[in-house]
């Protein structure tokens, strides 16, 4: 399962997504902090499925959790070369062009 936030102005449309239970935490490193907070991830709760719709339809995807990255990257969605780790948790940022 996974929490997200589809935000659409004009013609993009940005995907906030985590795997749920990530929803609520804080993580940081030297100085870099992302809050996996419900006013940002978590509009709605999602399942598989629906995260594959939503990535696919997404112009930009900024994504935090292993399941969600394993999801988007097994639908050439992003690579892992770009994923970064802040306290052993992965995060991912995709703009499609």
């Amino acid at each position: 399962m996974f929490s997200a936030r589809l935000v659409n102005q004009q013609n993009t449309s940005m995907l906030n997504i985590c795997d749920y239970e990530l929803l609520g935490k804080t993580i940081t490193n030297h100085g870099l902090k992302i809050e996996i907070n419900q006013a940002y991830y978590g509009e709605k709760k999602i399942d598989d499925v629906e995260a594959k719709y939503l990535l696919k339809k997404s112009t930009s995807v900024n994504m935090v959790g292993k399941q969600i990255i394993s999801l988007s990257v097994s639908l050439g969605i992003g690579t892992l070369n770009g994923v970064k780790e802040i306290d052993g948790i992965p995060f991912l940022i995709v703009f499609k062009m």
